[in-house]
């Protein structure tokens, strides 16, 4: 396929380099600074973990002309930045399949108006990364063996010929996988969920340090918390929590998990996935929280936590004391274990007495 990746931010630029390293035709479109830190530099990719510079040429291109022919355009930028250029991408006829990757809470009816049902796909392009200068930071948790997988999907759910090829780009990729699926608005809507209302806003009430995160049990709770409220709301909207492996966060009893993200957080590459990245799309995440609070009012619940927690948007808001563990944490699951084993040592009783 002849590709366009549409956004040159740090996981556009390392998708168009692992794409390029892969053999594939593929052009990144940028624009100002960063079009002449391009064309001087190439995209100069460091991996955050091994500190490993790479430098991939791709071709570079300032603008998507209406007569411009690709078989696919990747759109790998902010969801706020992405409506913007929805005029640019609708006035180009000769692309056939515009992908994309990118968080999305209001699901794909914007993009389906402006571009045609026929033209729209989903997906997410799960890395994480910072631009410092010229220089993309980014963290990837590909390994020999154990390929990350890139979901797509198209919009009304279903799997076509172009699905299948697409995913098999992803496929070309060293470290890649392509993985269709057929709800990848609900895939969607449950990432945003777990970001977007809830573990953003408790980072920023945690002064916006994920080491001083972990040691708050607080905002960890307050995090746990608003999560919870957001899975509520994607189910009472009709859509299913994906992927099942995260599932465990509504199950698992708070304290547990509380626990586990206070040992997580302080983890550097933390720090890479949640602070550096989400301090580069402060507008971004802004954008998504508002259209989660459009997903709440549909949904018709209530939603204490993640109303609370929306005050730390205001940076004039000050963070939770560090250390700050005052909020009680959920004990009910003992009552609930301590039942079962009164019932089942009864029940062993009964039946020996007999």
């Amino acid at each position: 396929m002849k590709i366009l990746v549409y956004g040159a931010g740090p996981l556009g630029s390392f998708l168009a380099a692992r794409l390029h390293e892969a053999g594939n035709d593929v052009s990144l479109l940028a624009r100002g600074q960063r079009l002449t830190d391009l064309r001087e530099h190439g995209v100069v990719l460091m991996d955050t973990e091994t500190g490993k510079e790479t430098v991939a040429r791709p071709a570079i291109v300032e603008r998507l002309e209406p007569g411009d022919a690709f078989d696919l355009v990747m759109v790998v930028m902010r969801k706020n930045r992405a409506l913007e250029i929805l005029p640019v991408l609708a006035a180009n006829k000769h692309t056939p399949n515009v992908l994309f990757l990118m968080n999305n809470a209001a699901g794909p009816d914007a993009l389906v108006q402006a571009l045609g049902a026929e033209r729209v796909m989903m997906g997410f392009p799960m890395a994480a990364g910072y631009r410092r200068g010229h220089v993309i930071h980014y963290l990837f948790g590909g390994r020999p063996g154990k390929p990350v997988k890139i979901p797509i999907g198209e919009a009304d759910g279903s799997v076509q010929p172009r699905t299948r090829e697409i995913a098999a780009v992803f496929d070309s990729m060293p470290g890649f996988a392509g993985e269709i699926r057929t709800d990848m608005d609900a895939w969607l809507k449950t990432h945003v969920a777990l970001l977007m209302p809830s573990l953003a806003p408790a980072m920023r009430a945690a002064g916006r340090d994920n080491v001083r995160m972990g040691r708050t049990r607080d905002a960890v709770v307050l995090a746990v918390r608003a999560i919870r409220e957001g899975f509520g709301v994607v189910r009472k909207l009709g859509y299913p929590v994906v992927p099942s492996s995260i599932r465990q966060m509504e199950w698992m009893p708070e304290p547990i998990l509380v626990w586990y993200l206070q040992k997580l957080l302080p983890h550097p590459r933390m720090r890479t996935a949640t602070l550096e990245h989400a301090d580069a799309a402060q507008d971004e995440i802004r954008h998504l929280a508002g259209e989660f609070d459009a997903l709440i009012e549909r949904a018709g619940i209530p939603t204490p936590v993640i109303d609370g927690l929306k005050k730390y948007f205001d940076p004039d808001t000050p963070a939770l004391p560090e250390g700050s563990a005052e909020i009680p944490l959920d004990w009910r699951f003992l009552y609930v274990v301590a039942g079962i084993l009164v019932i089942g040592a009864l029940i062993v009783l009964g039946l020996w007495l007999l």
